[in-house]
């Protein structure tokens, strides 16, 4: 469904994507993970065509840069910043459903499933929303289409518990119909959602982990961290996983069981540009 060839992407002379390739295919749901200024946002406009670039990039055999009109009719999409539109919310709606050949009222009835109160606001004008409402509608929006890819960057950063909750819910629906990408710095958000792991670090893919099947999940895997220099922080983290480390405190060592693969990857993220290499194994029963 998704294909990045050697994708390779420079701001003023500095290298931002440095050669990703990645096959995504149909029905797989991927966390992207990475902290900031990890690639992600730019990978994810690469993707759109919003960007150019070296390498390829298609969705479903064509260049989105070069087929905007047809491949931007299949994505839904949830930016990390709201545009900033001065068009009123109910023609907003409206458009967007237009563009899509999908009903408006699907839109409603997901915006009220995450608590906006659609019809009290018809007539403001959008970047006049608060945050929280903002994303909200950006979200009915995404989801209100039938659309087979939805790319996501950081879509629940603003809003509240309960809207959280509602909108991994409303990704559960559509998790067998739809191949998604969601950038999140919080891996146990979309642990229970997600088939796939893809983590970055300045421009390169460091992890690329598909989610273990329930057979695999009850298993054991044996990993081993090398980092680049000892830092405390990292060993009381590791420690907590009673991992064992050498003299030094560059090579660290333990196993986890394969339930527990996502809530260490998060761990592990939030030290990625400590990490110098990472491997996993899975121990045969």
């Amino acid at each position: 469904m998704i294909k990045f060839s050697n994708v390779a992407k420079d701001f003023r002379k500095a290298r931002v994507l440095d050669g990703i390739s990645l096959d995504i295919g149909i029905g797989e749901r991927v966390a992207l993970i990475g902290s900031n200024g990890a690639g992600k946002t730019t990978l994810i406009r690469c993707l759109l065509g919003e960007y150019t670039h070296d390498g390829e990039v298609t969705i479903n055999g064509l260049d989105p840069r070069n087929n905007r009109t047809q491949v931007l009719g299949t994505i839904g999409f949830v930016p990390q910043l709201p545009p900033p539109l001065k068009m009123p919310v109910g023609q907003l709606i409206d458009f967007s459903a237009e563009l899509c050949g999908t009903d408006p009222q699907r839109i409603h009835d997901i915006a009220k499933r995450l608590g906006l109160d659609i019809d009290a606001i018809l007539t403001r004008q959008f970047v006049r929303l608060s945050g929280g409402m903002k994303q909200k509608l950006l979200i009915a929006i995404a989801l209100g289409r039938e659309a087979k890819v939805l790319v996501m960057d950081e879509p629940a950063a603003n809003l509240d518990p309960e809207a959280r909750k509602i909108f991994f819910d409303l990704l559960a629906e559509r998790q067998n119909e739809a191949t998604m990408i969601i950038s999140s710095h919080r891996l146990d958000e979309v642990s229970s959602l997600v088939n796939r792991v893809i983590e970055m670090d300045l421009g390169k893919v460091v992890l690329d982990d598909r989610v273990a099947d329930d057979v695999s999940l009850a298993s054991t895997l044996n990993c081993r961290i090398v980092v680049k220099r000892a830092e405390p922080a990292f060993a009381k983290a590791i420690g907590a996983w009673k991992f064992a480390g050498s003299d030094d405190g560059l090579i660290w060592e333990g196993s986890i069981a394969g339930a527990d693969r996502l809530r260490f990857h998060g761990m592990v993220a939030r030290y990625i540009a400590l990490v110098n290499d990472i491997s996993l194994t899975e121990v045969t029963n």
